[in-house]
């Protein structure tokens, strides 16, 4: 396999613009490409090959080349492999971590919007942030009576195909890194277990003398979307200190939120033994949701607060001073952590002393305040929800079954892709151009059969908004004061011991 000149010539003209090297290191660039690609060496006076356009970019470079290195049985067609070789490639225009970070907080003293523009550039330029994958999900809104809802349908990680799946099955499990969180993830080769991360860097920032790494997300759910991360792999923890990173966060990165997920099972997020956080420069549906029943509490008087019109059961702080909001806030959590009331089934311990309650933080910055939202979570599980109280119940578990996290927390569905087949099945039931056993949806598809004359023209508004709807419920089973008079007058009772004790 021989390599065009002109591709090559790009290449090492983006690896010294982007990259840590200098003309004179061209030769060397080109040999680490024919190193890595296996490559026999480079094809002179070709022209540029057909399927590439005129501009091309890193990645499309390198994914014709990694192609043409499968055809020529130069590496193995695995999606594992192909990634591994990708990050390797990629990592050539890449600036290595110290340099990063030196350009990094460079930029920063100009502005902090700054700082995070050049880093995500270079996220997206080197493929780690995988703007391509992430173009592939399906994205709309649906109006509620909470305010529009944003429903995403991920399509846009790579499912791993049988082989891989055989592989990994037969590959000694490593310790190293721990997690996909830990910083040591920084420039790993990768292997059929863990991802390749040759072209991964992280800002090193300090919250409150503790050292975090910031990162993007590869397949991001939202715009910038992050990590912060623990240097040290820890579990997650939801505790005074958590307020206290987060406004840190904030007071660097103010055009940024930020938020955790919670940190027990059932409520929490999908890696909890890894402390983390997730950031980025999206505004939620529930940012805007409506402030209702604003009340005060006699322990801090100059502190703004108010219950959110909003499926779960969201309480907002609102202060000019932000060591004063983190006592409030803590204050908050720990009433909520020994809190029960059980004729709405809300119970903070069990009989043998568990914790059932946590909740999840949310940070920013507006209109000269900090804002904290403090989202209630209760992981009980019972005989009639053996999968958790105030967690998707099972008669919307056909759209919805995973835990409810941070970004779904504020009013972003992330639902599995095998949806998009199966809504296509369904909207084509709607149709009566197939029938079909729809399975997990068939109840569901026979009810919007009786309550819509669906068209061709209608019919994909039609599933788009009872999708939504179904979110909306899922938000709401895991809401743990619900939106009945009983479960308010409960929310109003948890209140009320706020404003007093």
């Amino acid at each position: 396999m021989l390599l065009e000149q002109p591709l090559i010539e790009r290449f090492v003209a983006y690896a010294i613009k982007h990259g840590d090297f200098e003309k004179e290191d061209s030769v060397y660039i080109q040999n680490r490409v024919l190193a890595i690609l296996n490559a026999e060496g480079i094809e002179y006076n070709a022209a540029l090959p057909n399927n590439i356009n005129n501009n091309p970019s890193p990645n499309d470079i390198t994914q014709y080349w990694i192609q043409q290195a499968v055809n020529h049985h130069i590496i193995e067609d695995t999606l594992y492999n192909k990634e591994i070789i990708e990050a390797q490639i990629l990592d050539l225009i890449t600036p290595r971590p110290s340099a990063i970070n030196k350009q990094f907080f460079e930029a920063y003293k100009a502005a902090p919007n700054e700082a995070t523009d050049y880093f995500y550039e270079i996220s997206k330029l080197n493929h780690y942030v995988k703007e391509d994958a992430i173009a592939n999900n399906i994205n709309y809104e649906v109006m509620t009576e909470y305010g529009n809802i944003e429903v995403t349908i991920n399509l846009s990680k790579p499912e791993k195909d049988a082989k891989q799946i055989a592989l990994a099955k037969e590959a000694k499990s490593s310790e190293y890194p721990q997690c996909a969180l830990c910083i040591e993830n920084e420039g790993y080769k990768g292997s059929v277990l863990q991802a390749a991360r040759t072209n991964h860097r992280i800002i090193r920032i300090t919250l409150d003398d503790e050292h975090f790494g910031f990162q993007y997300s590869p397949y991001a759910y939202f715009q910038e979307h992050s990590i912060v991360l623990s240097e040290k792999h820890e579990p997650m923890k939801i505790n005074r200190q958590t307020f206290i990173n987060l406004l840190a966060f904030i007071d660097q990165f103010p055009h940024y939120f930020i938020g955790s997920n919670a940190d027990i099972p059932v409520v929490g997020g999908s890696i909890l033994s890894h402390n983390h956080y997730q950031t980025g420069k999206h505004t939620f549906p529930m940012d805007n949701a409506k402030e209702i029943d604003n009340f005060k509490m006699e322990r801090f008087p100059s502190v703004k607060a108010s219950i959110l019109k909003w499926p779960m059961s969201v309480i907002r702080l609102k202060d000019s001073n932000k060591d004063t909001l983190i006592e409030a806030a803590t204050y908050v959590m720990d009433c909520w952590n020994h809190y029960s009331d059980e004729t709405v089934q809300v119970k903070a311990f069990s009989d043998k002393g568990e914790r059932h309650h946590t909740i999840t933080p949310i940070a920013r910055y507006r209109n000269s305040l900090y804002e904290v939202d403090i989202v209630l979570r209760d992981n009980q599980t019972s005989d009639e929800y053996p999968d958790g109280i105030f967690h998707p119940h099972q008669d919307v578990q056909h759209i919805k079954k995973e835990n409810i996290g941070l970004i779904e927390v504020m009013g972003t569905a992330i639902l599995p892709g095998r949806l998009k087949r199966e809504l296509q099945d369904v909207k084509d039931y709607l149709l009566d151009e197939a029938i079909t056993d729809l399975g997990i949806h068939q109840s569901w598809a026979d009810s919007m059969k009786d309550n819509y004359i669906v068209t061709k023209s209608n019919v994909d508004e039609i599933v788009d908004k009872e999708v939504g709807y179904k979110f909306k419920r899922v938000l709401e089973d895991a809401g743990v004061f619900k939106q009945t008079v009983e479960g308010q007058n409960a929310f109003k009772r948890f209140v009320q011991k706020l404003k007093n004790d």
